[in-house]
């Protein structure tokens, strides 16, 4: 993902639009990544959730072990206050 200041993006727009269109543009302001610009086809690839629904038939013995087993890792906390809403 290329990342271009807040004031570079504004000076060539057009430029980080083409650029969007092969790879997200980060915009940063006071470095840190604010917004990011994808193209309308990634944009509606992610609306969609692409997502593969498997049925439980489709799961190996090995692969319920493999869940029953997993451990969420500690670093994983910094994400828990997206699950309070």
């Amino acid at each position: 993902m290329l990342k271009v200041k807040a004031a570079e993006f504004q000076r060539n727009i057009g430029k980080y639009q083409d650029i969007a269109l092969i790879q997200p543009v980060a915009v940063t302001r006071n470095g840190r990544e604010g917004t990011v610009l994808i193209s309308t086809e990634e944009y509606r690839r992610l609306k969609r959730g692409e997502r593969r629904v498997m049925q439980l038939e489709d799961f190996t013995d090995e692969d319920i072990e493999a869940i029953e087993n997993a451990r969420i890792a500690p670093e994983a906390a910094a994400f828990n206050d997206e699950m309070e809403n």
